[in-house]
């Protein structure tokens, strides 16, 4: 029997894309913006809907390379209930992160607690979209403006996500995907930053390719964070499809909660009006339920199914932060953290084996 994974990643046809890289072979143009980055880039711009993109080999250096754009000092208020790379991206920054906890409905960043951890050293807010959920941005904006903040969304789960028609990456400042293999749209590794300020486009072009501003000038410390051309095109192709994936994500997301939403002891985030969703990911907590996360973790396992403790631990519980942060100050994502799973959920997974996995559940 074949495993049942967490996530598959979805894929173009194969002639497809070996249509869409044949011309590399003729123009030996395999990196440093090349016509299939330039063309996915403006591809990318009219889907989501945004001003401005940068793409990146992954996202995890979007994110870095747009707080260091922004020249930041200071603190950074962000939620533990993340996945390592938002906090980290903070502190390679040189910046300091403050951990506000998350609201029990979608697990976003709380954002009535977000004004009392602000403090003369706040210098912005690293939000971030859960699981697909959309953090609440009228009321983040509003904040921001008052304290004068700036905002930047890790929205690394969110491709394609509107809220009332707009477009998710054109809130806050900035904002973040990952094209990871695992998420909704991948360009096999790979990532963007959106952003409103059409002036951040050669800073970051910048950042990202060492610090050169010219031929013989070098004007940052800049790392090396480019998306190539192989890459580019596996979005090209990808882009073509991701409608269809979405429809097909939404058909298994339809089955799980037609299987478990009136299972007493198992809570299933609701949908959030005005909010398109891209139905990025299925988690499911299990409070007070007859078994616990973990035990249903492993009766999966024992049946080649693999679910994902997702998010777990807390950043805030890593060896490397736990020192300096006390995760009794973020009671709800502790909470969440120790009862969630996010069950298996891609394009082709078909109902079948959905049924099976909610069937093992109730077991």
């Amino acid at each position: 029997m074949n495993k049942i994974q967490v996530t598959q990643s979805s894929m173009p046809h194969f002639d497809d894309y070996v249509n869409e890289i044949k011309d590399l072979w003729d123009s030996k143009w395999l990196t440093n913006r090349g016509s299939k980055h330039q063309q996915l880039e403006k591809e990318l711009i009219d889907y989501l809907n945004v001003s401005n993109i940068s793409l990146y080999t992954n996202g995890h250096l979007g994110l870095e390379n747009i707080l260091d754009a922004f020249n930041l000092k200071g603190e950074v208020i962000t939620t533990p209930f993340t996945f390592a790379s938002t906090t980290h991206s903070i502190v390679r920054n040189g910046l300091k992160p403050v951990f506000c906890d998350i609201n029990p409905l979608d697990y976003t960043i709380d954002v009535d607690k977000i004004e009392s951890l602000i403090t003369e050293d706040t210098c912005a807010i690293v939000p971030v979209h859960v699981y697909g959920n959309v953090c609440d941005v009228e009321k983040i904006e509003e904040i921001a403006k008052k304290h004068y903040l700036k905002v930047i969304y890790d929205a690394a789960h969110t491709f394609g996500v509107t809220v009332n028609g707009q477009g998710i990456g054109s809130f806050g400042d900035a904002s973040m995907f990952s094209f990871h293999a695992t998420k909704v749209f991948n360009t096999i590794e790979g990532g963007a930053v959106t952003f409103g300020d059409a002036s951040l486009s050669s800073v970051l072009d910048q950042l990202k390719n060492f610090g050169i501003t010219s031929p013989e000038s070098i004007d940052y410390v800049g790392g090396n964070a480019k998306m190539n051309e192989f890459q580019a095109a596996m979005g090209i192709c990808n882009l073509r499809y991701v409608d269809e994936e979405i429809a097909k994500r939404q058909k298994v997301v339809q089955r799980y909660r037609s299987n478990l939403e009136h299972e007493e002891g198992i809570t299933l985030v609701k949908e959030q009006p005005g909010v398109k969703s891209n139905f990025a990911y299925f988690p499911v907590v299990f409070d007070h339920y007859k078994s616990t996360r973990d035990q249903i973790f492993e009766k999966l396992k024992e049946h080649d199914i693999i679910a994902r403790k997702y998010f777990y631990p807390l950043i805030n519980e890593f060896n490397c932060y736990k020192d300096d942060h006390d995760v009794k100050d973020t009671p709800v994502a502790k909470y969440i953290a120790d009862r969630v799973l996010t069950l298996p959920l891609y394009a082709d997974l078909s109902l079948a084996d959905v049924d099976k996995i909610c069937q093992i559940i109730k077991e």
